[in-house]
């Protein structure tokens, strides 16, 4: 992400993790793979929110038309301004 800010922090991680990062990293820091990583795992972790949210919006059978157009316009800005 250019012009991110970096800190530096200390973090414990399972071996492995660390086997498999060293081996995927490519050019890449393990730094910068841990991070895109990250981002990856944050970003997912949004999505699913998001998709469990309309899941149980959804799930209320609601027949009120103009509540359901709402919120499928304030879904679609939301994956507009996350994309």
């Amino acid at each position: 992400m250019p012009g991110a800010t970096k800190a530096i922090k200390t973090f414990s991680l399972d071996k492995e993790i660390l086997v498999e990062v060293k081996r995927t990293k490519g050019k890449l820091s393990e730094s910068e793979r841990v991070n895109g990583l990250l981002r990856s795992a944050l970003d997912l972790e949004r999505r699913t929110a998001l998709a469990e949210e309309a899941a149980l919006f959804f799930a209320r059978q609601s027949d009120d038309r103009l509540e359901r157009r709402a919120y499928e316009a304030a879904g679609l800005a939301a994956w507009k301004r996350d994309s």
